[in-house]
């Protein structure tokens, strides 16, 4: 199980009533969004440009994998943060393991993992992770 002090990337979130079922906990299906919300801030604070990356390359990320695992409940109006780090760099994915946490507190929510698999626009093959990303990840995660 993750702990805090295994990512040095949070984003933060307040549950707003849309995403909760009828207990007032959050729909399950929300996890997904949060983690979707927390990759693409994470990729924004490493500094990479990801929305005009298919233009520049010609490659574009797909999800291939996603596994949430639900821990203890996250309710309505709470706020909760979203801790993103690149678990594995691959020569043509990404594996990130995401956790969420309520705003300061140690008590692991919900974990997951979501696998990127960057591939060619046109052929839909696999393409190598564009070098610019891979060397913003290096260098932010694995110089720590």
């Amino acid at each position: 199980m993750p702990h805090r002090s295994a990512f040095w990337f949070f984003f933060p979130l307040r549950v707003r009533y849309a995403e909760v079922d009828q207990q007032s906990i959050v729909f399950n299906a929300h996890y997904l969004t949060y983690f979707d919300v927390g990759i693409t801030e994470y990729m924004r604070a490493l500094g990479y440009d990801y929305q005009s990356q298919p233009e520049r390359t010609g490659a574009d990320f797909h999800v291939v994998k996603s596994l949430v695992e639900y821990k203890a409940p996250i309710r309505f109006d709470e706020e909760i943060e979203t801790a993103v780090r690149t678990a594995r760099l691959g020569r043509t994915s990404l594996t990130f393991e995401l956790a969420i946490f309520g705003k300061g507190e140690e008590q692991l929510r919900a974990s997951g993992e979501i696998v990127y698999v960057n591939a060619d626009r046109a052929t839909h093959e696999p393409a190598p992770i564009p070098p610019a990303l891979e060397a913003l990840i290096r260098a932010r995660e694995y110089s720590r």
